[in-house]
């Protein structure tokens, strides 16, 4: 089970991130863009995805996890039920939703560390 919390913990061991409001409640953004926040009524996450072919992948895989609402159904978002899903799939989502927002320097500067940080060990 994981909290807005853990969703900040995440998104703030990424470059750049910043915690902050967005449409009203709280969100992360990355250079001024916001990739994923809070949502209330039902209170889910709003993350940012690739495409809807992604968001319909997530949704069938773990029905119990993902949803979306009306509102997203134009949307490349999906809503995530975070009493339902694993600290380490979060991660995986939250780092996706920061590299199709984050400026391309940035994506790939931190694609380079990672690399630099396994030819290491």
């Amino acid at each position: 089970m994981a909290s807005w919390n853990d969703v900040v913990e995440i998104g703030r061991s990424l470059p750049e991130v910043e915690a902050s409001t967005w449409f009203g409640t709280p969100g992360l953004r990355v250079a001024g863009q916001g990739f994923c926040r809070l949502r209330n009524n039902p209170e889910a996450l709003v993350i940012r995805v690739l495409d809807q072919g992604d968001r319909e992948a997530l949704m069938l895989g773990q029905p119990e996890v993902f949803f979306i609402t009306p509102h997203y159904k134009d949307y490349p978002y999906v809503l995530v039920r975070l009493e339902e899903i694993d600290r380490e799939q979060l991660a995986e989502l939250i780092e996706d939703a920061w590299r199709i927002r984050a400026p391309k320097r940035l994506a790939a500067a931190f694609q380079n560390e990672i690399l630099e940080n396994r030819s290491g060990e």
